[in-house]
């Protein structure tokens, strides 16, 4: 099939516009979600201030709200949802889990969910170590988009320099 076949320019567009309403779609999702976790880390403040008081379980609350706000401004900025930033907020729910739930179960079962609760937040910490271990290593994808990016970028400004020294008007010598 030839290149300039004209079903190649439509599939082109529709390909394009497919693109498009994925980034919106992404986009208007990531806001929701992104209001959503502001609505409810306000919340979790407001009843804290109503309290007069703010335990431990309110503010690793709050972190979980943190860490899911920073998860979604790191995504709209790089396009790329860090895996580290989920391990953080399952490691900081399952603290929040030890501390407040755990309490609450009936004396048989609180030894082997203590256990395996904490042997969870102990693998999850060794994930994170080994992701940061072979990203320091090896680098991650995202470098080497960076990298590209800013590749183009400095081959981009190189033309626009070398362009603007062009003599355009003939008359000049």
């Amino acid at each position: 099939m030839s290149s300039h076949h004209p079903n190649n320019s439509w599939q082109a567009k529709a390909q394009s516009f497919g693109m498009l309403m994925i980034d919106i779609s992404h986009y208007l999702a990531l806001l929701v979600i992104g209001l959503v976790v502001v609505w409810a880390g306000g919340a979790e403040f407001i009843s804290i201030v109503q309290a007069g008081k703010a335990e431990l379980k309110d503010i690793l609350m709050l972190f979980i709200y943190l860490e899911l706000l920073a998860m979604i401004g790191i995504y709209f900025k790089t396009h790329r949802l860090p895996v580290q930033f989920l391990i953080y907020i399952a490691i900081t729910a399952l603290s929040r889990h030890l501390v407040v739930d755990v309490q609450a179960v009936s004396e048989d079962f609180h030894l082997w969910l203590l256990i395996t609760t904490t042997f969870s937040i102990f693998i999850l910490s060794i994930a994170i170590f080994i992701l940061t271990w072979t990203a320091s290593k090896f680098g991650r994808p995202e470098d080497n988009l960076l990298h590209k990016d800013s590749s183009e970028k400095d081959s981009l400004q190189e033309h626009s320099v070398q362009a603007s020294h062009i003599k355009t008007d003939p008359s000049e010598k």
